[in-house]
């Protein structure tokens, strides 16, 4: 790696525990439709895929397609913010982070990034946000994080992208930029971590030899 000037990061399984919304939120879409509440399979598929394409996938074969992605686009997720659990220390991390590193996040989340980010008080922590309603292709193709790139002018090698998922590694190798894999060993990763205080570690020592 180059001299770190960008830290990216991934939003759900990264800075929060969206498991517990994210599930109570797809169950209230089936439940409206009379079907079962979400297998583990279809949880993992959901964690980390847009919402569109979650319905869509959850709706797979069935006549009703149309008709849930329609109340999907009308229904909102934010009473759901409050089940998201937010990662320990990571507030502190992105005040560790500033001034020297600039911050950015990279996620498939659509319209409810920002009332996620106000709700737990993260607004003003980041310089710049790609959600998937920024792109035309989200993760696992890279444009997010090439999007990144382009904003603050510096090289994949230059910045670095904390995710936790298969589509986290593709849209990372995709666009060279080294992956920090979170609380995932089984990605493969620049480096493999479980807390935000062994990317400190990271950075300290990366600094102390360029």
């Amino acid at each position: 790696m180059k001299y770190i000037k960008v830290v990216i990061f991934d939003c759900d399984g990264v800075m929060f525990d969206s498991r517990k919304a994210n599930e109570a939120y797809y169950n209230h879409i089936l439940t409206q439709f009379g079907k079962p509440e979400m297998n583990q399979e279809q949880s993992d598929y959901s964690h980390m895929h847009t919402g569109k394409q979650s319905v869509t996938y959850l709706f797979k074969d069935d006549s009703g397609q149309e008709e849930a992605l329609d109340y999907y686009a009308r229904m909102s997720y934010v009473p759901f913010i409050p089940l998201m659990q937010m990662e320990p220390y990571l507030k502190r991390f992105l005040k560790y982070l500033r001034p020297t590193y600039k911050t950015a996040i990279a996620t498939n989340r659509s319209d409810t990034t920002r009332p996620v980010l106000v709700h737990h008080g993260l607004e003003g922590l980041f310089d710049f946000v790609v959600s998937c309603l920024d792109v035309k292709d989200p993760k696992p193709h890279p444009e997010s994080l090439l999007k990144i790139l382009a904003h603050f002018e510096v090289s994949p090698q230059e910045a670095i992208y904390i995710g936790d998922s298969r589509i986290d590694e593709e849209a990372a190798m995709a666009a060279g930029v080294p992956l920090i894999a979170y609380k995932n060993p089984s990605l493969s990763a620049a480096f493999h971590v479980s807390h935000f205080k062994e990317i400190e570690a990271i950075l300290e020592r990366e600094r102390k030899t360029v």
